[in-house]
């Protein structure tokens, strides 16, 4: 089967979103990526089992990059389309189903049996075996779930695609990316430390972000503080603000409502602290402490700096 990873990237690298989409991809078949813009090298493709990178035109709206994505399958007879789950490769996604008259399934947490791809419903309580009943299928991956292959040390050839794009559509006045203070975006981080109402204030909040300095992790909140101005909504992790899926989860001082579960319950591993020993996310956790954050936190942090 011959197969298009769509490839974003940033600072000429391919985001690790998209790394794990590539890798995904050429674990199916024949993989080629598109990517729109300059890349420094391969921008790690090679390593994750990429060969060719056909790489388009730059500065292209979701309009241009889904007619570039499709060229490019039907330049390369490819019948599987593949992107990242996030806010750019769902839309476009959707267009290219649209043009190559694919079934698309989106959110894939599992490498394909056979014909049958894995995703999560009901809020990630259950999952779904879902198989495309198009000859042309789209897939979108969800970040941190599949994970990329071992790095091979292979680098892929890259040729210029051109295609007939037609006029832009949209034109992006002015972009700006939420800070994280050097840490990884959220949706790609496998470390995070999140923290809720039971910090007491914001002015406490140093404890976490101390903990997270000490594992390298990102910081998150749950809903109730970023509504009430203590953290900022891009923080907000759950069913109503971002859906992740670390390698670690801490939570401290949140006491697990179902929409909050619903956002954090794909963590490999969730730490619960905590000083209600009825607090429904302990039902929840791989890792629990009863205690009071403000005594646990720091003796946390410290043992963590020890290691």
């Amino acid at each position: 089967m011959k197969c298009i990873a769509f490839i974003q990237t940033k600072g000429g690298q391919a985001t690790k979103a998209s790394l794990e989409a590539a890798g995904f991809a050429a674990g199916i078949g024949e993989a080629v990526a598109v990517v729109s813009g300059d890349l420094d090298g391969d921008g790690g493709l090679g390593s994750v089992g990429i060969q060719r990178v056909l790489q388009g035109a730059g500065d292209l709206d979701d309009s241009q990059l889904g007619r570039l994505v499709s060229a490019a399958a039907e330049h390369e007879g490819a019948s599987l389309v593949v992107c990242a789950q996030d806010h750019l490769g769902k839309s476009i996604a959707g267009r290219v189903a649209v043009r190559m008259n694919a079934g698309l399934i989106a959110g894939v947490t599992v490498a394909p049996d056979g014909d049958n791809y894995t995703r999560n419903v009901f809020s990630g309580k259950a999952t779904a075996q879902v198989k495309g009943a198009t000859d042309n299928l789209v897939i979108t991956t969800t970040p941190n779930a599949i994970g990329m292959p071992a790095a091979s040390g292979a680098t892929a050839s890259i040729e210029a695609f051109d295609t007939e794009l037609g006029e832009r559509k949209v034109d992006i006045l002015e972009a700006a990316s939420p800070s994280t203070g050097g840490r990884a975006p959220l949706p790609e981080a496998e470390l995070v430390v999140s923290a809720g109402r039971g910090m007491k204030g914001p002015e406490n909040w140093g404890l976490i972000e101390d903990l997270a300095d000490a594992v390298g992790a990102t910081t998150a909140c749950s809903r109730p503080v970023s509504d009430i101005g203590w953290r900022p909504h891009h923080e907000h992790v759950g069913q109503t603000g971002i859906a992740i899926r670390p390698n670690l989860y801490i939570a401290v001082g949140i006491s697990g409502a179902i929409q909050h579960l619903a956002g954090v319950n794909g963590s490999k591993v969730i730490v619960v602290i905590n000083k209600d020993p009825e607090a429904p996310f302990f039902k929840a956790a791989d890792y629990g402490i009863v205690g009071d954050a403000f005594d646990v936190v720091p003796k946390l942090t410290e043992a963590f700096k020890a290691l």
